[in-house]
């Protein structure tokens, strides 16, 4: 079957417009997220700080030259980081774990642990990074105040054409101190959110990815659309009254890598939102770079 775009149309400006990440001392907000862009996540407490598949590159590809390009400049320069307390990566693919990315943090923060699923800490130590830990589904690490929780996706993983499957995908649960967040990584809407919510729940923060959907044939099984994005936040928040329960949408106005509209994502997921009867104030849709305090 032929993959088709639709017919070219404009795109709504504002959705693409970075802001300044707010990086001020975090003492006074008991969670703060700021959004860099696809699936790179900025989570910081008080008593630590914790990045998600970190990707600075131009182009999510093997070639420097072709492949999904940037619609949207990185928020912040990798040495504008601040310190790094543990680095979370979901699986392998180039838009997720980005070569020179990895290289050039291990050399900013070489004490910051990187926790991954199986079968990458070797391509990572290669890469420069000192302290790799592998975890399996279902596996939980614990290091000081920070708990990390190995949750089941929906996905795939490979660089090339011949390593199909042969490394793990996840998303990770985060327990901040008495603060827990979700990072669902890249995964198509499964049947497990539910128990992943029973084993590291109740969430005050999930980031889950709703963009890459089109065509529905082909993305279904690995992707989510905003409405199976929705459906999994009931699944991990089945009663809001029990827990802050923010929303923030991942995966979307960063690279074009499937055939809906680029600003197209966002509304669908306010629609739905609104459709499931949820509160306006749980569903944070950030621009690139900005910064919001859960309290």
């Amino acid at each position: 079957m032929i993959r088709r775009r639709g017919p070219a149309r404009a795109v709504d400006p504002a959705l693409f417009r970075s802001v300044q990440p707010n990086l001020s001392d975090p003492n006074g907000s008991p969670l703060d997220v700021t959004w860099l862009g696809h699936s790179t996540v900025l989570i910081r407490t008080p008593a630590a700080t914790v990045l998600t598949d970190p990707v600075w590159a131009e182009r999510v590809s093997p070639f420097s030259f072709l492949g999904p390009r940037r619609w949207v400049p990185a928020p912040l320069a990798l040495e504008a980081l601040p310190r790094l307390d543990l680095v979370l990566l979901s699986h392998n693919h180039y838009d997720h774990l980005d070569q020179a990315t990895v290289r050039r943090l291990a050399e900013l923060q070489p004490g910051a642990p990187w926790v991954m699923p199986l079968g990458l800490s070797a391509t990572l130590r290669g890469w420069g990074v000192r302290d790799a830990i592998e975890l399996d589904w279902w596996d939980v690490h614990r290091a000081g105040v920070i708990e990390i929780g190995c949750a089941p996706a929906m996905h795939f993983s490979a660089r090339g054409f011949r390593d199909r499957n042969q490394t793990l995908w996840c998303g990770w649960s985060i327990r901040l101190g008495e603060r827990r967040a979700f990072f669902a990584g890249d995964t198509g809407y499964h049947p497990e959110f539910p128990r992943i919510r029973e084993r590291f729940g109740p969430f005050d923060l999930l980031m889950l990815p709703v963009g890459a959907y089109e065509p529905r044939w082909f993305m279904r099984p690995v992707h989510m659309n905003p409405e199976e994005a929705v459906l999994a936040y009931r699944d991990l928040v089945p009663d809001p009254a029990e827990s802050a329960g923010v929303m923030v949408p991942i995966h979307w106005g960063t690279y074009r890598l499937t055939d809906e509209p680029m600003d197209e994502p966002p509304g669908r997921t306010r629609e739905a939102w609104r459709g499931a009867g949820l509160p306006e104030e749980r569903l944070w849709i950030l621009q690139h770079g900005e910064t919001r305090q859960l309290r």
